[in-house]
């Protein structure tokens, strides 16, 4: 028997009511139905319960249309009018070219901005160490991080027509490259076991590509590589960049942006996925949504229909291209990662998207990431959950010296989310970004090391400091040949994607 994961309703009750809790619907009576016959809660890492489940699958169809039926109490709108309007530092006056995705009018951008040093709540974003001296600025070479933009000025995000460093955007795929390489073998063993596996090598603080070699048996036991990734992630078998969803989304959006322009829709990106996303690279979310196009359902209902992952990460690692292509305007990219969004999540799922986005877009013309990630908080609405969580993980990573005090708190204030959810995953990213000064090897570190979804946390945490550094330092480069199962981008390397890029900055 097929027990194809994420998609089979049984599975996906449990999750739906941790989904309630998380967003405040009373979902109790329908969670005492469901455990009255059987029903178990979401499983903490498995995407299938046992076959035996199947009995229940009628039940579980009837339980997810009734939670589908209770409203959100939060203030947390999924339409891009709605979220511009939640956003009081959203960033300068563009007008969001994607309204008419929703059949909505075009709508100017509130017109208020954050001041320049401004942190999340509107006070000043502290720019020392958690002993009162300056944070570390040093670059990827050891050397200081390069704070001044290409015509030499302060490296502020400018908007519309800034011209970027081609380095800075080789480096912001071969950061996403080395930080998603480096999560992979070790995806789904928790933090513990991160640590135990690194200390076990001698690299602790990680500081390279996690190693078999030398591992005592007994570790290797207790936590068991990743079992697709162990085979191309390892030091001892790193031959070029192996295929991951982190990576093959890229291309993706690369692809529909080079097929359709800027005024791609969000049904664009539904036909692409069909045309070229195989099925089996998707997962939660996306499979879900692919699950449900096929049974023809249109978005944005793909969204929402039976899917209780739209707030996990999904959305948040396809953004990266959306900034890209955007350098210095946080505010178009997060628009156009709001229409690929939509397709597949709601909410925080969404703002996770046009966080990094908007992060991506900042991190080719700023200095600094406390201004990349105050870019990114500026697209999240005010009163969500995300926004919350990122700003208390800046706080937290501006307090402390020691990161896994930082990541010891994050753990308290999210451990009950699924280890692929968007907010704690945001959060660490956000944390890692301003904990780790401009230090490429630090920051993604950090986000591996805090032991969530360590490949997409990697990869985006490791796109904003290649970025920012213009590159990364040699042991972090892998052979320039990406693995792909996307029609046309199998073997492609690095530096010509980063060009097709740069080319789509004017297109």
């Amino acid at each position: 028997m097929i027990r194809l994961t994420w998609v089979q309703p049984e599975d996906l009750v449990g999750h739906e009511l941790r989904q309630a809790a998380e967003d405040g619907r009373d979902a109790r009576k329908i969670a005492a139905r469901w455990h009255a016959a059987g029903g178990h809660d979401a499983p903490p890492r498995a995407g299938a319960s046992e076959p035996e489940a199947a009995r229940l699958r009628g039940l579980a169809e009837e339980l997810l249309d009734e939670l589908a039926a209770i409203p959100s109490p939060l203030p947390e709108p999924s339409d891009l009018a709605g979220i511009i309007a939640a956003c009081p530092d959203w960033p300068g006056t563009t007008t969001p070219a994607g309204l008419h995705d929703s059949g909505a009018a075009r709508q100017a951008a509130p017109g208020s901005t954050t001041p320049q040093g401004a942190g999340p709540d509107g006070g000043a974003w502290r720019e020392s160490g958690a002993d009162g001296g300056a944070r570390r600025e040093s670059g990827a070479d050891g050397g200081a991080v390069r704070a001044s933009g290409p015509d030499g000025g302060t490296g502020r995000a400018s908007g519309p027509g800034v011209v970027v460093d081609p380095a800075r955007v080789l480096g912001a795929w071969l950061g996403r490259a080395a930080g998603c390489v480096l999560g992979k073998p070790v995806e789904k063993i928790p933090r513990q076991g991160i640590r135990q596996i690194a200390e076990a090598t001698g690299n602790w603080p990680i500081r390279g590509w996690f190693t078999a070699e030398g591992l005592p048996d007994e570790v290797a036991r207790r936590w068991p590589w990743n079992r697709r990734s162990a085979v191309n992630s390892l030091a001892e078998n790193i031959d070029g960049i192996p295929e991951d969803d982190d990576l093959n989304y890229p291309l993706l959006a690369l692809s529909l942006l080079e097929r359709h322009g800027r005024g791609f829709t969000t049904e664009d990106v539904a036909r692409l996925w069909l045309d070229e996303l195989p099925a089996g690279r998707t997962f939660t979310a996306e499979r879900v949504a692919y699950r449900n196009l096929l049974d023809g359902v249109e978005p944005p209902a793909t969204a929402t229909y039976r899917n209780p992952f739209r707030e996990w990460i999904g959305a948040l690692i396809r953004a990266d291209v959306y900034g890209w292509v955007n350098p210095g305007d946080p505010a178009a990219a997060a628009e156009l990662a709001w229409r690929d969004a939509r397709l597949t999540h709601t909410a925080n799922g969404i703002y996770g998207a046009m966080f990094a986005a908007a992060m991506c877009a900042a991190s080719l013309a700023a200095g600094s990431a406390e201004e990349v990630v105050r870019a990114g908080l500026s697209v999240v609405p005010a009163g969500s959950r995300l926004h919350e969580a990122v700003r208390l993980a800046v706080a937290d990573a501006e307090a402390e010296d020691d990161f896994e005090r930082v990541v010891d708190r994050l753990h308290e204030r999210h451990g009950d989310l699924h280890w692929v959810h968007t907010i704690n995953n945001a959060a660490l990213v956000a944390a890692t970004l301003i904990h780790g000064g401009g230090d490429f090897t630090a920051t993604i570190a950090g986000a591996v090391a805090g032991g969530w979804d360590t490949d997409s946390a990697g990869a985006t945490a490791g796109a904003v400091a290649g970025a920012l550094n213009g590159g990364v330092p040699e042991r972090w480069r892998m052979r320039d040949s990406l693995a792909s199962s996307l029609t046309g981008f199998d073997g492609v390397g690095l530096a010509r994607l980063a060009t097709r890029t740069q080319g789509m900055m004017t297109a």
